[in-house]
């Protein structure tokens, strides 16, 4: 089952290095990573997404907090958070499919950001199951070329609110 983890951290040269290193080096499995920073250019908002059970979540959290530049880590419920994902997707454009294509860019409320005599590129934001149901369309379309962002989320709650006084 895959697991939402937001870490606030301070916006240092080799804090990712540092995070990945603790993930690699014990075998757990990144299955997105999103980083950037917050509101304040000190600190950065690190999102993963990794699988395990709740001991194996418990203990990537306790090793977060272990990392230096840590400053909290959170596990983000979906049903307390927001989360979102970014795809940017180039797709065969034939003369009998471009219809279908824009009509599924309609529904699925993504923009059409490219255009040539073969292709369409969208580019779509969504929760990962809408995402998941986009990629399937298009899929029976011909996808070329596909990019993801990995997700990003927020919790519902102010959480990370009190970081001047950190």
């Amino acid at each position: 089952m895959n697991h939402t983890i937001s870490v606030l951290v301070r916006n240092e040269a080799g804090v990712l290095s540092r995070i990945s290193s603790l993930f690699s080096g014990r075998g757990y499995n990144i299955e997105s990573l999103t980083v950037a920073p917050t509101i304040e250019n000190e600190f950065s908002r690190v999102t993963i997404v990794t699988s395990g059970d709740d001991k194996v979540i418990e203990q990537i959290m306790k090793q977060l907090n272990r990392l230096i530049p840590t400053i909290k880590v959170m596990a983000l419920q979906p049903q307390d958070s927001i989360e979102r994902e970014l795809i940017l997707c180039k797709v065969c454009a034939k003369d009998e499919t471009r219809s279908e294509i824009l009509r599924i860019a309609e529904i699925f409320n993504a923009k059409i950001i490219d255009v040539t005599h073969k292709t369409y590129t969208l580019q779509a934001i969504g929760d990962n199951r809408q995402i998941r149901s986009l990629i399937e369309l298009l899929r029976q379309l011909g996808i070329r070329e596909l990019v993801r962002s990995g997700k990003v989320a927020i919790s519902r709650e102010n959480s990370f609110n009190h970081i001047k006084s950190l």
